[in-house]
């Protein structure tokens, strides 16, 4: 199977992880949605990252779905989610927060970079701005809470939020600040130096 897309993508990184930790080799085709374009869409139409294409040619797209695809394929014994439903639901929470953070990111960083500044619509980038705060903001309150483990493992929710944070961090880190989410920057620290994430940089 090949995934296709840029690892500065939140979304292409966390499949690329996640897939290392399900034990799935993907062969990464590094094709710009932007660079690429026509590349891309002769792989897939929609021109989608990350795309997913099966070793029959079936395409499948959607970090989420791409996943959920893997986790099938890796068996229950190897899920990165818990079973317990206390425990999936919190998880699960975690992951639609930094989720939601990435997709705020992404909107922010279009907007600033391929907006010409003169119909930039202001009013629109402090919504934005403020969901992305927000997002970071709930984080650090379930980080607070109920903290991840740093003992060598990570799992899905782990992963997506530090792969949230590193990419926000990178694209629009005016938006962020260490200082005011402790909890978030450390996990990431601790995430980003795993053999997992080190073999995955950010291109």
């Amino acid at each position: 199977m090949k995934l296709i897309g840029m690892l500065d993508s939140p979304y292409v990184r966390r499949v690329a992880i996640s897939a290392k930790r399900l034990g799935i080799a993907l062969e990464h085709d590094s094709v710009s949605v932007f660079r690429h374009f026509e590349q891309f869409q002769q792989i897939n139409p929609v021109v989608k990252a990350p795309t997913l294409v099966l070793d029959d040619g079936e395409v499948l797209m959607d970090s989420t779905l791409i996943i959920d695809y893997l986790e099938t394929l890796a068996g229950p014994a190897n899920s990165l989610m818990p079973g317990e439903p206390t425990r999936r639901l919190r998880s699960l929470r975690l992951i639609g927060l930094a989720l939601a953070a990435s997709e705020k990111s992404v909107q922010l960083y279009y907007e600033r970079n391929l907006r010409p500044a003169d119909i930039q619509y202001e009013p629109w980038v402090e919504r934005v701005e403020g969901q992305l705060t927000a997002a970071y903001s709930a984080l650090e309150r379930e980080l607070e809470k109920h903290p991840l483990n740093t003992d060598g493992s990570i799992e899905q929710d782990g992963i997506t939020l530090a792969v949230a944070w590193s990419f926000t961090n990178l694209v629009v880190p005016d938006q962020v600040d260490a200082a005011q989410s402790p909890h978030i920057a450390a996990f990431t620290k601790y995430a980003e130096g795993l053999e997992v994430f080190i073999d995955t940089p950010i291109e």
